[in-house]
């Protein structure tokens, strides 16, 4: 029997200069996804549904949705071992006219922490902001 993996959780809070949905509606279709984070994206935006990002790197479940303010997803990268995910959870709250968004990712495996962290921010925070940013500019 192999040792317990150990694991880390990740926390990120960022404001957005958009609604609530907007930001909801981006991180599940297709479409929006892979143009704010240039890579290419599936993603059955309903309960259940499956999803693949980052030209396959990341995959899961979308396991709850409260439109406009929560996405939980079983979530994994491609390289972490086998049948291992974690949880992801987006919270959405308005916050004057914009959002702040609540992101948490609990049972992230401790060797894929630091990359992980990065990779939000640099893959989807920053790249999400200047989309929403560009596409309320119209």
């Amino acid at each position: 029997m192999s040792p317990p993996l150990e694991v880390r959780n990740l926390l990120h809070s960022v404001e957005l200069s958009a609604a609530p949905e907007a930001i909801y509606d981006a991180l599940l279709d297709s479409r929006q996804h892979a143009a704010f984070t240039g890579f290419d994206a599936e993603i059955d935006a309903r309960e259940g549904g499956a999803f693949v990002t980052c030209e396959g790197r990341n995959s899961g479940y979308t396991l709850a949705l409260v439109p406009g303010r929560r996405i939980v997803q079983a979530w994994r990268h491609r390289d972490w071992p086998e049948h291992h995910y974690s949880i992801a959870t987006f919270e959405l709250a308005p916050m004057g006219r914009g959002t702040r968004l609540t992101f948490t990712q609990v049972g992230v495996p401790a060797e894929a922490y630091a990359a992980l962290d990065e990779g939000w921010r640099t893959t989807y925070w920053g790249p999400l902001a200047r989309y929403l940013a560009m596409r309320r500019r119209g």
